[in-house]
């Protein structure tokens, strides 16, 4: 079983996204399902968890009203309002009495012009009730900024399953930085509610001809840290065509866990995705 757990559709008439602008050439569009599914299906990828793209209820909307065509879709990581905890609260109830296939929430806090926007007394409130529904929290933790809060958020609510999207962007190529990345993502792994994805890396780092060999010395790292019962598979598509494809990032995946047990491998594909986000596959 490979489950994508984390790949994003967005529809530029029907919800405002922001940050998504021309100057990312050939993302600046709408993707949606039927563009994705002969994908999946020529990579062997057999479930999907769709991960929120913009701020905003419209997008969780949204992508309630994709998975409802696709039976691929296997759970979706939504938005709630994390600075108006009320709200996060009836939000989540909603979503505990109507919507088997909310798994947990996501903020683009990298968007936010204060880098500590997530360790805000308010936010942690929220996040508290996201722990107390058993929902699991998407980091995007784009290093240094970001990556640096996991640990303090564990630590403020240790029962709150937390994974790191794309391993917070490896510091390609600079080795000063990638010490800084190792330090922090091994902090960040210290509590075992903490998971991590093997995702975006093709973009982070911003090579055209990249490799599974580029990829190799990121994910060899996160293994020792996490494990395999702790990592879990991502495309990024369709940021990922921004260097690549689906194809390419699959394959290129495929060939750096090649070395690893059956179990673990199974774990990184599909297990521990399965487990994280109670998708009952």
């Amino acid at each position: 079983m490979i489950v994508d757990t984390h790949q994003h559709f967005w529809n530029l008439a029907k919800v405002e996204y922001p940050w998504l602008v021309p100057e990312y050439g050939p993302i600046y569009r709408t993707f949606e399902a039927p563009e994705l599914e002969p994908q999946l299906q020529a990579a062997g990828v057999d479930h999907t968890v769709i991960v929120q793209s913009m701020d905003s209820y419209a997008d969780t909307a949204y992508m309630f009203e994709t998975a409802a065509h696709y039976s691929w879709v296997a759970g979706i990581v939504g938005w709630v309002p994390l600075l108006k905890p009320e709200e996060t609260a009836r939000q989540l109830e909603e979503h505990k009495r109507r919507q088997l296939l909310f798994k947990g929430m996501r903020h683009l806090i990298h968007t936010e012009a204060d880098p500590d926007w997530v360790v805000q007394d308010t936010v942690i409130e929220s996040l508290k009730l996201l722990a107390a529904h058993g929902y699991t929290f998407d980091v995007v933790a784009v290093f240094p900024n970001h990556l640096k809060h996991v640990p303090t958020l564990s630590e403020r609510i240790p029962n709150l399953k937390i994974v790191i999207d794309h391993l917070a962007k490896p510091p390609y190529p600079s080795a000063a930085d990638m010490a800084i990345w190792r330090d922090q993502l091994a902090a960040a792994a210290q509590n075992p509610n903490v998971y991590a994805k093997i995702s975006g890396l093709n973009t982070a780092v911003a090579k055209a001809d990249w490799t599974a060999a580029d990829l190799q010395p990121a994910i060899d790292f996160a293994l020792k840290q996490f494990g395999a019962s702790r990592l879990m598979f991502g495309s990024d598509w369709p940021v990922a065509i921004l260097a690549g494809d689906y194809a390419k990032v699959v394959a290129e995946t495929r060939k750096c866990l090649s070395g690893l047990s059956a179990a673990d491998q199974a774990a990184i594909w599909g297990g521990t995705a399965n487990r994280f986000y109670n998708l009952g596959l």
